[in-house]
């Protein structure tokens, strides 16, 4: 464990402290980003079987390979935060901490003892965030919800579907969690924000941060809501396209594959079409702008579509490229593991992790550039492992205090 410790990665966010009282994907993706950039995160688990995403996904020898990645950068302390022993020690945590990150329902901290008020007394320069799936306040604070949910309400699952009539399927996932992601990543910025607002009004309560899942999705939406409320157009799922520019869409090769092409700037399709050899519409007046390309994306779809289909896949992108055309063959996680761009750019680490050996992880966004960069320092640990050394460091207590609360089930 003092190894462990030793080799953390500096990193701009360097002697920033958060308590992660999280579980599943939101709050802990959120820590996830702030330890990658150097800040330390103490996760508190239950003990037991601490975290549920350690039993999610592919597992190896009983562990799973996601968390390698979940977890990562992460002290693990396990406490029981339902009995007397676990909320003092919570309590004396967070006087150590600059943040806490939580995503329970709302009034779980309270219920639990730790309310704004308690918060705020024990340590005031505290800053707490909230991450639910309807947020803090409202009618719907309390309802139960995941990042499925989120993105149904929010509207984006909506839009992942086929146009009506050429399915009769339902709207597909986008096969991650992403309506939790972009909560996480939605909290991170909540947290630097407040804590910039901290440091630039010292002795000013900190705020605190409430972000819903529902609302992190709908911010994505671009200019549909807008469309509505002046137009009252509700924008429908278009499939591989999408309905503000053109050509844009997936185009079947020869071999089977599917080419992505972005070619909707008005250079950009024209040099298309001269690619292609339908100089007859580059000049036609009807494809002369954006506007009437998206009006007719159907006719140019289908002559983009029979040149691709010419070729394999591997080949029409290159020609592509060369062209100097936005296009790319849509990777699998295969492709990406192996592509020259993203091993270059250090996307793709080989992390050295106790349960499985060398495990591929993505590597750190944002890149920093510098001496304190951020980066991997440890894979997601086992449940509990750094239980001794934060209570004994950090809060000053001994062998036989720390074994006491082991006997008593308190950690």
């Amino acid at each position: 464990m003092t190894e462990m410790h030793a080799r953390q990665n500096k990193g701009p966010l360097t002697g920033l402290r958060v308590l992660e009282l999280g579980h599943f994907i939101a709050a802990p993706f959120c820590t996830r980003i702030l330890g990658d950039l150097g800040a330390e995160i103490i996760k508190i688990e239950s003990p037991g079987k601490g975290d549920p995403i350690r039993s999610w996904g592919k597992m190896v020898n009983g562990k799973s390979l996601w968390w390698s990645v979940h977890g990562r950068n992460k002290k693990s302390v396990t406490l029981n935060m339902k009995v007397p022993g676990g909320l003092e020690i919570a309590k004396q945590l967070i006087v150590e901490c600059d943040a806490i990150v939580e995503n329970f329902r709302p009034g779980q901290l309270d219920r639990w003892g730790l309310g704004a008020d308690v918060i705020s007394r024990i340590n005031p320069d505290c800053i707490v965030v909230h991450v639910s799936g309807y947020g803090q306040t409202g009618p719907d604070r309390d309802r139960p919800a995941f990042g499925v949910i989120g993105e149904a309400i929010g509207g984006l699952r909506y839009l992942t579907g086929f146009p009506e009539g050429v399915t009769s399927l339902p709207p597909a996932r986008t096969g991650v969690s992403l309506g939790d992601m972009v909560a996480g990543l939605y909290a991170a910025i909540g947290l630097l924000s407040a804590v910039h607002a901290r440091s630039s009004r010292p002795g000013d309560k900190p705020p605190s941060v409430d972000v819903a899942l529902t609302e992190s999705v709908f911010s994505l939406m671009e200019g549909s809501l807008p469309e509505y409320g002046k137009l009252q157009e509700v924008r429908q799922p278009t499939g591989a396209t999408l309905p503000t520019n053109a050509p844009s869409n997936a185009y079947p090769a020869k071999d089977g594959r599917w080419v992505i092409i972005a070619a909707n700037s008005d250079a950009l399709f024209r040099r298309l079409m001269e690619l292609i050899e339908r100089d007859d519409l580059a000049i036609d007046p009807r494809f002369s702008d954006n506007p009437g390309r998206v009006a007719h994306a159907e006719e140019l779809d289908a002559a983009i579509s029979i040149w691709t289909m010419g070729r394999d896949a591997s080949s029409t992108a290159n020609i592509l490229a060369d062209a100097d055309i936005p296009a790319t063959l849509i990777n699998t996680i295969e492709d990406c593991a192996n592509d020259a761009q993203l091993k270059d750019r250090d996307m793709i680490l080989a992390v050295d992790d106790p349960n499985f050996g060398d495990v591929l992880h993505p590597g750190v966004v944002p890149k920093i550039f510098g001496n304190d960069a951020g980066g991997v320092s440890w894979p997601g640990p086992d449940i509990g492992a750094h239980t001794d050394h934060v209570l004994s460091e950090l809060l000053g207590m001994t062998e036989d205090d720390i074994q006491t609360l082991r006997v008593e089930k308190t950690i």
